[in-house]
């Protein structure tokens, strides 16, 4: 056991120098990090066993049909046969914009000029508001694709919404699994899994 430590400038510093609740601090830190790390191994390894379990489940039973499960594509929920339990996965993509979007926005901005000695001045606050950027210089995904919704038919808008159709990219795919039991009421509650959650 050696007699230093290395403060957070990279010092090495004689324990002997160092107050007894700082060293106290010290060591229940790295305890708790070190639980947490196998902590999050095990759930890790947890979360990779129950995902194998499920995707043989759902291959099996497309065999039951006589077809081949080609990949995990969207949610499932797998229910036990008294119905207590629940088991879902679901798949939350992580949507972006290419270039597609600015020129979308160029659009936009021609249709709103173009009304503007009109009475649709609620357009303008709909598309202002989509384009604003959030913290983290993030655009607001739902309300960007949101606007497509809209049913404007001036044939620019339109290009434009075909502009932010295009320009949607899936950046990446995440995989969440929930696990519920029926409650004495009847309702699913979730088994909290998560630390935040308690």
């Amino acid at each position: 056991m050696t007699n230093y430590l290395t403060d957070a400038k990279g010092r090495l510093v004689p324990k002997g120098q160092i107050k007894e609740v700082d060293l106290l601090r010290h060591e229940l830190v790295y305890e708790v990090v070190e639980k947490a790390k196998t902590r999050s191994k095990d759930i890790a390894d947890f979360k990779k066993m129950i995902m194998g379990n499920i995707k043989s489940f759902i291959e099996l039973s497309a065999e039951q049909y006589g077809q081949k499960h080609g990949g995990h594509k969207g949610n499932v929920t797998l229910t036990s046969f008294d119905g207590r339990y629940r088991v879902t996965i679901a798949i939350q993509d992580t949507i972006s914009f290419d270039e597609r979007l600015q020129v979308a926005k160029q659009l936009i901005d021609e249709c709103i000029q173009k009304w503007s000695d009109g009475s649709r001045d609620e357009i303008r606050v709909l598309v202002q508001d989509a384009f604003n950027v959030e913290k983290g210089q993030k655009l607001n995904t739902d309300r960007i694709l949101g606007l497509r919704r809209l049913d404007i038919q001036d044939p620019v808008w339109k290009q434009a919404m075909e502009a932010i159709s295009d320009s949607v990219t899936i950046s990446s795919s995440k995989e969440h699994i929930r696990v519920h039991e029926r409650n004495g009421e009847g309702k699913y509650q979730q088994i909290r899994l998560d630390l935040s959650s308690f």
